[in-house]
C-alpha cells in the first residue's frame, strides 16, 4: 500500500502491486477505483488547483491527473539523466512538487536502459519561463530520503532520512527552505538506532496537524519497539506515541469533515482509520 491524499469528500490510497488508485468515502463507507493502471504508483499529494500529482515508481518519474481522466507526465531528467524511483511528495501553495528520490530494489517497467542516478536526493519540479517543468536537486546529504512534509508556513522542509540496509543514518531532519528555494543545514529531531535484532526501521510516512505538530508513521516488528504512531513537536520533543499492531506503517494523511481522522497505509495491504483521538489535521489550502 501506498500513499493517501483528502480531496475534501474522499481520501483516495494507492495500491501499489495492484497499479490502482481508490478513493474511500466516510460518509457511505464504499470504496471505489479512482484511476487504473496506475504503473505501480507510491506517495500522492493534492495541488491548489485540485490536480492530483504522483510518485510512479514503476515509471520513474513524478505525473499529474488531470480533472478530464487523462494523465500527464512533468519533468523526468536532471542534469540529462532520468532520476531514480520517486516515493513520496508534498505541494506547495506556488505550486511546485518536492519529492524524495531515492534507489528502489523493485526494477521499472520497460528496458533498463536508463542507469540511476549517482546520488538518492530530494528533488524538486517548478515550471520554468516557458511553463514547461523541470527538476531542481533539493538535498546535497541524503542517501536514501522516504517521506517529506512541510510546516504550515513553508519555511521548513521535514525529510525522513535512511532505509534499513543502505548506509547512512535512519533521522527525522528539518531543512530550513530559503528565500530562493534552497535548503539550509538541516537539525536532526530524532535518530533511530540499533538493537541485538538489528537496525531499526525509520519513518516511512509524514503529516501535518493544525497544532504544527508532525505525524510520523514507521517501524516494523523486525527490530526496535516496534510499528509506531509518532507525534514530534517542531522542536523534536515526542509528544505521543502509539504501537501499531497491523503490519508495518507506510503512510499517513488525515481526513474526513474536519479533518479529525487519522488514515494510514500498511503493509499488509489494509487501510486504517483512527477517529476520536484528539487531533486535527492541517488544512494547506
Amino acid at each position: 500500500m501506498g500513499g493517501l491524499a483528502w480531496d475534501g469528500a474522499r481520501m483516495l490510497f494507492s495500491t501499489i502491486d495492484e497499479g490502482f488508485i481508490r478513493s474511500f468515502d466516510p460518509a457511505s463507507g464504499q470504496v471505489a477505483e479512482y484511476r487504473k493502471f496506475a504503473n505501480r504508483i507510491n506517495g500522492i499529494a493534492l495541488a491548489p488547483d485540485g490536480r492530483l500529482f504522483a510518485c510512479q515508481d514503476g515509471g520513474r518519474r513524478v505525473i499529474q491527473f488531470l480533472a478530464d481522466g487523462t494523465a500527464a507526465v512533468t519533468a523526468t531528467r536532471l542534469d540529462g539523466a532520468i532520476h531514480n524511483h520517486p516515493s513520496d511528495l508534498v505541494v506547495d501553495c506556488a505550486g511546485r512538487v518536492w519529492f524524495t528520490d531515492p534507489y528502489s530494489r523493485v526494477i521499472a517497467f520497460g528496458p533498463q536502459i536508463f542507469p540511476p542516478l549517482d546520488h538518492a536526493s530530494v528533488l524538486r519540479l517548478e515550471l520554468d519561463e516557458r511553463h514547461a517543468w523541470k527538476i531542481v536537486r533539493a538535498t546535497y546529504d541524503t542517501a536514501a530520503p522516504r517521506a517529506l512534509q512541510m510546516s504550515s508556513d513553508e519555511k521548513t522542509l521535514y525529510v525522513a532520512e535512511g532505509e534499513v540496509g543502505r548506509k547512512g543514518p535512519r533521522e527525522l531532519r528539518a531543512y530550513p527552505i530559503r528565500d530562493d528555494g534552497t535548503l539550509g543545514s538541516f537539525r536532526v529531531m530524532h535518530a533511530f538506532g540499533t538493537d541485538y535484532r538489528g537496525e531499526h526501521r525509520g519513518i516511512e510516512g509524514l503529516c501535518l496537524d493544525s497544532e504544527e505538530n508532525l505525524v510520523a508513521c514507521g517501524g516494523s516488528g523486525e527490530a526496535g519497539p516496534g510499528p509506531m504512531i509518532y507525534v514530534f513537536a517542531p522542536d523534536g520533543a515526542v509528544l505521543e506515541s502509539h504501537r501499531f499492531k497491523s503490519g508495518a506503517p507506510m503512510r499517513c494523511a488525515f481526513g474526513d469533515a474536519g479533518l479529525d481522522s487519522l488514515y494510514l497505509t500498511s503493509s499488509d495491504g489494509c487501510v486504517y482509520r483512527a477517529q476520536n483521538m484528539g487531533r486535527r489535521g492541517f488544512k494547506r489550502w
